[in-house]
């Protein structure tokens, strides 16, 4: 009896990593140095990713810019579009209004 249960067992590890294989995890970095990490499908819109971070730090969301490597992203895109990698980052950046003109 111990040896089906041992196989059932078996096929759930085995199953296991396929169903990871289609999540990555994102890091979302602020200026301030705070990091949030997201476990998302690599076809999810980042509009989803986006609304979760600014729900977390309790920013709006139309005053924070996401960026990967330096280029603004939209909600549109997936990580899958992107081509982010488990482990990658995504910047955050608080819009900045006003300035400087006397």
């Amino acid at each position: 009896m111990e040896s089906p249960n041992m196989n059932n067992h078996q096929e759930d590890v085995k199953a296991k990593p396929e169903t990871d294989v289609a999540h990555i995890n994102i890091k979302v970095a602020s200026s301030d140095n705070s990091e949030i990490m997201f476990k998302i499908k690599r076809s999810t819109k980042l509009a989803k990713l986006m609304q979760a971070y600014c729900s977390r730090t309790g920013k709006s969301t139309g005053t924070v810019r996401f960026l990967v490597d330096g280029e603004r992203i939209t909600g549109e895109s997936t990580p899958e579009s992107l081509g982010l990698e488990d482990g990658d980052t995504i910047d955050a950046m608080t819009e900045q209004v006003g300035g400087g003109s006397n």
